[in-house]
This record gives C-alpha cells, structure tokens and sequence, in this order.
C-alpha cells in the first residue's frame, strides 16, 4: 500500500470536514437530529485534524526544517480561534439552540483562510522535508492517537 502525499490526505479531510459541516447547515432547520449528528462528527473530526497537526505534523516540520516560529505558529493560533467558534457553536447545539449562523460565519471564515494557507503553503512545504519513512512514521503516529482525545 503506498503512502499518500502530505497535501493529498490533509486537503481530503479538509474536504471530508467542509461535507459534514455543510450537511449540519443544510438540516439543521429540517431536522435537527440528524443536524447534530453531522455537527458532532464534524466537531471531533475537526478537533483530531487539529491534533494531528499540533502534536504530530507541526513538530516534525519545526525539527526537521529549524523554523519554530514562522507558519507552523501563525497556524497554532488560527487553531485556537478555530476551536473558539466550534465550541460556541457546540454549546448552542448542546442546548438545541439553531441561531448559531454568526458563530458559523466566524467558523467557516477562519476555517477558508487557515485551510488555504495551509494547504498552499505548509503541507507542500511538509511534503517536501519527508522521505518515504518519515511519512510512514507520521501516519503511523496519527492513526495511535486515541479516541478519547478529540471526542470529548
């Protein structure tokens, strides 16, 4: 089995990400159920692509390549702001509230900018210091992260 690009598998679950996130806006009105079902896989989804990235990608990128401050921090913080708007959006779902199309709007405003930068920028930059091994090794890293981390 061959191992996926940096860019290719990041920009998939972007895009897996943009679906379910979608598919929350789309029914939220319609059937809120299922609504927050999408929301609630959208939610740890989004918060295990975090994770990969600050505790696997990021530091493999900073070793590897000496720039600790540079992308990899300017995406650090566009993450807590991510997680700022997911968690507002999180506690009007948990509270069966739909008026939740600003703290989406800031969602989805952060998520476009972050996702292109990244995207354009950092995983091809990735892509580029990894040999064969070391993408191996990162893989294998994000598929051990437990459950337990992101689905709270």
């Amino acid at each position: 089995m061959s191992v996926p690009t940096i860019p290719s598998f990041f920009e998939k679950d972007h895009r897996r990400l943009d679906a379910l996130f979608e598919n929350f806006q789309n029914l939220k009105q319609q059937d809120f159920s299922e609504a927050q079902s999408f929301f609630k896989e959208f939610k740890q989804g989004l918060e295990k692509h975090i994770l990969w990235e600050e505790e696997i990608l990021f530091p493999f990128f900073e070793k590897k390549s000496g720039i600790s401050s540079g992308p990899t921090e300017v995406m650090k913080q566009e993450h807590s702001a991510i997680l700022k708007a997911l968690q507002a959006i999180h506690q009007k779902v948990a509270q069966r509230d739909l008026q939740t199309g600003a703290e989406e709007k800031e969602l989805f405003e952060i998520l476009m900018k972050h996702n292109l930068k990244e995207e354009n920028v950092l995983y091809p930059m990735i892509e580029t210091e990894a040999s064969p091994m070391e993408k191996k090794e990162i893989f294998k890293a994000m598929d051990e992260i437990h459950e337990k981390r992101y689905s709270g």
